[in-house]
């Protein structure tokens, strides 16, 4: 059965993320984030060093064991990407909100670094998640 991407973009995975994480080039830093994205919901760790940028690169990237709930786009530019990724932690429901940098190497996007914050999510805000729900309506239900 076809599976859409984890990166929310409404594609399948075989359409959108999955070309990327196996090599093809990313068009865009907004389609570079979302096959990262896509490769921490899937596991794909040597991707996700691989995509990372040279001078920026940690010496291996570990498993997080972290469940990710939703993508958000919020704002895309020339060499950044601003979004919100919902997950969840332990009982928590959390958001990461990050503004990632980009650079091109040898032809390819790579991931420079990002300033983020993380908080949780309220009971009453919007469910990280994406989903236009209150949290407490949709990832955070008991």
């Amino acid at each position: 059965m076809p599976k859409f991407c984890p990166c929310g973009s409404g594609v399948l995975f075989s359409d959108c993320c999955e070309p990327v994480i196996q090599g093809a080039v990313a068009a865009s830093p907004e389609a570079l984030m979302r096959s990262r994205y896509s490769a921490y919901v899937l596991e794909h760790w040597d991707y996700l060093h691989k995509s990372w940028h040279p001078d920026t690169r940690p010496s291996r990237v570990s498993p997080t064991g972290t469940d990710w709930l939703g993508l958000t786009i919020v704002n895309t530019s020339e060499e950044t990407v601003e979004f919100i990724a919902g997950f969840r932690e332990g009982s928590k429901i959390m958001a990461l909100h990050e503004i990632s940098r980009f650079a091109k190497v040898n032809g390819h996007w790579r991931y420079l670094d990002g300033i983020c914050d993380v908080s949780e999510s309220g009971r009453n805000a919007l469910c990280p998640c994406g989903s236009g729900q209150k949290t407490k309506r949709c990832c955070g239900k008991a």
